[in-house]
């Protein structure tokens, strides 16, 4: 009887939103992605559409969240590559901080390739240090052409 209870309140909790969500639910596209619910305060009774804008927005606001999620959407990637093409170019600084979180993520066999060659850039450097890894893959952005434009390294 208990368990029972305890399960219909989890439920009733889960789908009241009093819970915080850390992944898209089960059977979702991108149901591999998870984060870290204490820097993204989602409640679970929001639509998956919406939890992947929220992320996206708190990418946009705050660049380094993004190493609090593991297996980033497409959608997620371009937000934090779009903010990395304009430090690259602005020479704002800190653009190898940011390549460094997308070298991270691209470790994971399971993050869906958002540039063609990207994972493949990001495999070539395995066994380098990061920050030798973070140069090249800009480089490797910087050689491309991005949906975002050219990305200028110099």
């Amino acid at each position: 009887m208990m368990p029972t209870l305890l399960r219909w309140l989890r439920q009733l909790s889960h789908l009241l939103g009093f819970e915080t969500a850390e992944s898209f639910p089960a059977g979702h596209l991108y149901e591999r992605t998870r984060w870290q619910g204490a820097y993204f305060d989602i409640a679970s009774d929001v639509k998956p559409e919406q939890i992947e804008q929220r992320l996206c927005d708190a990418i946009s606001n705050t660049p380094l969240v993004f190493g609090y999620i593991t297996n980033p959407t497409p959608r997620m990637q371009r937000t934090l590559l779009a903010i990395l093409e304009e430090r690259m170019r602005n020479n704002r600084g800190r653009a190898s901080e940011l390549a460094a979180l997308l070298v991270h993520a691209y470790d994971s066999p399971h993050i869906m390739e958002v540039l063609p060659g990207l994972r493949a850039a990001v495999a070539a450097t395995r066994h380098a240090e990061m920050p030798e890894r973070a140069l090249n893959l800009m480089a490797f952005l910087s050689d491309m052409q991005s949906p975002f434009d050219v990305i200028d390294l110099n």
